[in-house]
């Protein structure tokens, strides 16, 4: 073999090598997790990473389901998270469509002050946001977690750049054919947004379906929890149910990570599509 062959066998190694440890590093964690959900109370801060398996139960999570109405939290969140998600790519995508191709006063300034609300932090609006809602009778409900949630100006961004990297011809031959601007984004621009919309599809259900501070503090009814809140009040003024929060939690993020396995592919490819253009 020849000395350049055996440099990137070697090389092909140390990689390998340096990626099982950071998956281990990113594994172990969750390992921890699952391991200890299934522990009763007393043993849940027991340091054996391979407990034996008649201490392990699945009681916390059948507590957790019958007696927390836990389903009802998860329905909660994903109502939100799709709710969310959905408004989010149709308003996203009809704005960022404007902002690549329709020629209208003051678009540049338009999407610039647009783009720095994402340096605005969530902490220096939620007072004056909460007001709003309080305002228009939207507060401890549903759709006073999900409506101020659905302007995101990354979303508007990310289509933007992405319409701009398509070809012109597409529309100008539509326009030809006396297609109005609606046509052609309903009947061509749409079709062409599958994968880009995968992406912050994704992302969106994600972040919502995470969310904490928000529903927290715009919403008091407890019919109106999402998963996130519903976790945090496991506790008494005695202790800390620690067992509950930990199968709550496995629970919780069992759907993210299935979604992030299902989409993995969308998100590497709508991040390479998404090449930023002047």
């Amino acid at each position: 073999m020849s000395r350049s062959g055996k440099r990137t066998r070697v090389g092909a190694v140390a990689a390998c090598a340096l990626a099982t440890v950071l998956a281990g590093f990113v594994l172990f964690p969750v390992y921890v997790l699952g391991v200890s959900s299934l522990k009763p109370l007393a043993q849940v801060f027991d340091l054996r990473l391979f407990p034996p398996l008649g201490d392990l139960t699945l009681q916390n999570y059948v507590e957790v389901l019958r007696t927390q109405s836990f389903g009802r939290y998860i329905l909660n969140s994903a109502i939100v998270s799709s709710v969310v998600t959905l408004a989010a790519l149709w308003f996203h995508s009809m704005a960022g469509y404007a902002f690549a191709r329709l020629r209208f006063r003051g678009r540049t300034a338009i999407f610039i002050w647009m783009l720095c609300t994402m340096m605005i932090p969530f902490a220096v609006i939620m007072i004056p946001l909460f007001i709003i809602v309080r305002s228009l009778g939207m507060a401890n409900s549903l759709w006073g977690i999900i409506v101020p949630m659905i302007p995101n100006a990354y979303g508007v961004f990310f289509f933007r750049q992405f319409y701009l990297g398509l070809p012109r011809e597409l529309e100008e031959s539509a326009k030809i054919d006396g297609a109005s601007n609606w046509l052609i984004y309903r009947a061509i621009i749409v079709p062409l947004s599958t994968t880009i919309a995968l992406t912050l599809a994704t992302t969106f259900f994600l972040t919502n379906w995470n969310r904490y501070l928000w529903p927290l503090i715009v919403n008091q009814k407890k019919q109106f929890w999402v998963v996130q809140v519903a976790i945090a009040t496991f506790r008494d003024d005695k202790e800390v149910a620690w067992n509950l929060i930990l199968a709550a939690s496995c629970i919780t993020a069992l759907p993210t990570i299935l979604l992030f396995a299902i989409f993995q592919r969308y998100l590497v490819e709508g991040i390479k599509m998404s090449g930023v253009k002047a």
